[in-house]
């Protein structure tokens, strides 16, 4: 297995949120990250979080309407590349990052790795350049010039099954690692799936919020929600992906992992199941 060690990270903790039933204390939502080590590929980043120039400047690269919308609590010591240090890693030895999608929390951290190859669909590297309003992407995140590796899902040199969606081999790494279209949410979402002993992760990125989301109840959290659906680009495409990931957890929940970006249970009970 060329995958050693997942760790996941929260790389900036934002607006506090209580759950909708009995049971799990309220929390900051989160930032879900993975640092991946991998055998002979390096060290490989899944999403960024905020990164240092956030934390020190978060007014000119996050923008004043998201940061009172998301009340990130801009720590440093939160940031991806401070949490690859204390692990005891160089961060130069980041050599893949892996991005769902190019808004502001979940590729912040990207100047604080300038050597890695930035994995993305084509679509969404397509629609944060056409951004000239900064209104949803923030060029600051990648105005050092990241060395991007995009693909297109429709060529069929690169896609193949998985689990009944469409997923993306990357080049330079293992099949252990697929970008996975997930659309709705932005241009060129996808998740990132990574392959943990007998089992696949799956990063929903923003494909879903709140853990709920995924039972048969399809309850979507009142507060989250309402950052989703402001966020979204296609309602129905959304909300099909959500019907498929259901059915995915109903039909293979043995098999693979799903979860979302920002859920603060979730990103709990993975951290604690990985033994951190």
């Amino acid at each position: 297995m060329k995958i050693l060690k997942v760790h996941h990270l929260n790389c900036g903790s934002v607006r506090t949120v209580d759950p909708t039933y009995e049971g799990p204390a309220a929390a900051p939502a989160v930032n879900h990250c993975l640092l991946v080590e991998t055998e002979a590929d390096g060290l490989v980043l899944v999403e960024t979080g905020l990164g240092l120039g956030d934390v020190r400047d978060p007014g000119a690269s996050l923008g004043a309407d998201w940061i009172a919308m998301a009340a990130p609590v801009l720590d440093e010591e939160e940031t991806a590349v401070r949490q690859v240090a204390r692990l005891g890693y160089d961060p130069a030895a980041v050599r893949h990052i892996l991005l769902t999608h190019l808004d502001v929390d979940h590729c912040g951290g990207l100047p604080d790795f300038p050597g890695a190859r930035v994995h993305l669909l084509a679509g969404e590297l397509a629609a944060a350049r056409a951004d000239a309003s900064g209104h949803r992407y923030r060029s600051a995140h990648w105005a050092h010039e990241p060395r991007w590796v995009t693909y297109d899902p429709e060529d069929a040199a690169v896609t193949e099954d998985w689990f009944g969606f469409a997923s993306v081999r990357l080049d330079g790494l293992p099949s252990e690692f697929r970008l996975v279209p997930l659309g709705g949410h932005t241009a060129g979402h996808a998740g990132v799936a990574v392959r943990d002993g007998d089992r696949w992760l799956l990063h929903c990125g923003d494909a879903y919020y709140y853990h709920r989301e995924m039972t048969a109840a399809k309850e979507p959290h009142p507060v989250m929600d309402l950052v989703q659906t402001g966020s979204e680009v296609h309602r129905e495409l959304r909300l099909g992906t959500q019907a498929r990931l259901r059915e995915l957890v109903r039909d293979h929940g043995d098999e693979v992992e799903v979860f979302s970006a920002h859920d603060p249970w979730e990103f709990a009970r993975l951290r604690a199941a990985a033994g951190a």
